[in-house]
């Protein structure tokens, strides 16, 4: 008997919560700063993944982007880490893909199929990073680092956009 109740209150602890208007789910979870600091690193590294990837099999055009988004992540991060540093948050060291893995492997692609590829694996990343600001700038937790989010969401939006159209250029 004592384990089916230790089962019972097992599943009902891990049991999402709910309220009137529906049941929750992570995503509609308002992120906390924490949230939002490892969100912009794990971006980061997929944009310094996309210079690694480009180097292998990309033209000068995909090259050159690759190096002004990482040179633009280097910058964010460092003020990040200021901000970071701030307010005393600890990023979450979460599980990421890597870039290459959202693009076609370099051996198996020819140049025009890697460009297309290059394009299309930013914008689901550069989706849930704008995403991930929207939500939080909706109840933020910190004034500097929503500061920050509000600076950076044109950018992203305006870079996703140029990713959108210059894939269904290609």
């Amino acid at each position: 008997m004592r384990i089916l109740v230790a089962l019972i209150l097992a599943f009902i602890s891990t049991a999402a919560p709910a309220d009137s208007t529906g049941e929750r789910t992570r995503g509609d979870r308002t992120p906390t700063a924490t949230d939002v600091i490892s969100g912009l690193y794990a971006f980061s590294r997929f944009q310094q993944g996309l210079l690694e990837s480009s180097d292998l099999k990309g033209n000068a055009e995909v090259k050159n982007l690759a190096v002004l988004r990482a040179e633009e992540a280097a910058k964010r991060d460092k003020a990040l880490k200021q901000i970071q540093e701030a307010i005393g948050a600890e990023p979450r060291a979460g599980k990421t893909t890597p870039a290459s893995a959202s693009l076609v492997e370099p051996e198996t692609s020819d140049g025009p199929t890697y460009v297309r590829s290059f394009y299309a694996a930013q914008i689901p990343e550069y989706d849930s990073t704008i995403d991930l600001l929207e939500r939080y700038l909706r109840a933020p937790d910190d004034a500097a680092l929503a500061a920050f989010a509000r600076e950076q969401l044109p950018m992203l939006r305006s870079q996703v956009k140029d990713a959108e159209r210059t894939m269904a250029d290609k």
